[in-house]
């Protein structure tokens, strides 16, 4: 079967996402990339660019769930792609402040008083920083266990289970963020295969 080029664009961001998050949580590991300079600017680049390849992910997960479904099915697929979604604009803002940060603050000292003066705005902790980028996480679960459950099983039972284990491995410790990313592109790897991009799935 010759690739479309979704699946050509899903195939490449089911690497280059997993890819950029591990080269985003290797920058990390680095000294000195913790406080403004050239590796907190990679790093976080890197991961805002990582972030933006899960927007194809999410789409193609969604293809999987068919349209041929019930009403209250496609609603339900549509709130578990907007949660995704929205987790995944959170996340984007969270790095952007993040990025903006690191390249007007001149050391560690004013980088601290910067993040103060922007999480002391209402309602940013809990949108950017504390709620919302859990709603990636949800949301991509979600459409990875819908995949996974479903009668014709474009994704195995592993998949979801292996995003679950990198996601809490990356919440107890952000050094594992490389572990993280390994969990992730092995279990969105069977998305990069073409016929994965046809859909056979019913949400109900």
């Amino acid at each position: 079967m010759n690739a479309t080029p979704s699946s050509r664009v899903t195939s490449y961001a089911v690497v280059g996402a997993p890819a950029l998050m591990a080269l985003y949580g290797g920058i990390r590991l680095v000294p000195g990339s913790r406080e403004p300079g050239l590796g907190w600017t990679a790093g976080h680049a890197a991961m805002f660019a990582g972030l933006l390849l899960f927007a194809p992910v999410f789409l193609a997960l969604r293809r999987l769930l068919a349209p041929r479904g019930t009403a209250v099915g496609r609603v339900a697929a549509g709130a578990v792609l907007g949660t995704a979604f929205a987790g995944l604009a959170a996340s984007l803002v969270q790095i952007g402040i993040d990025l903006v940060v690191g390249l007007v603050a001149a050391d560690k000292a004013e980088q601290s008083r910067l993040f103060d003066r922007v999480q002391g705005v209402p309602g940013v902790l809990p949108a950017v920083y504390q709620v919302g980028p859990l709603l990636f996480y949800v949301g991509l679960l979600a459409l990875l266990v819908a995949a996974a459950v479903r009668p014709a099983r474009a994704l195995r039972w592993w998949s979801p289970v292996l995003v679950l284990l990198g996601t809490v491995a990356s919440a107890v410790d952000l050094a594992l963020i490389p572990l993280a990313a390994a969990c992730f592109l092995v279990a969105l790897s069977p998305l990069a295969r073409p016929a994965a991009a046809t859909p056979q799935l019913v949400l109900l």
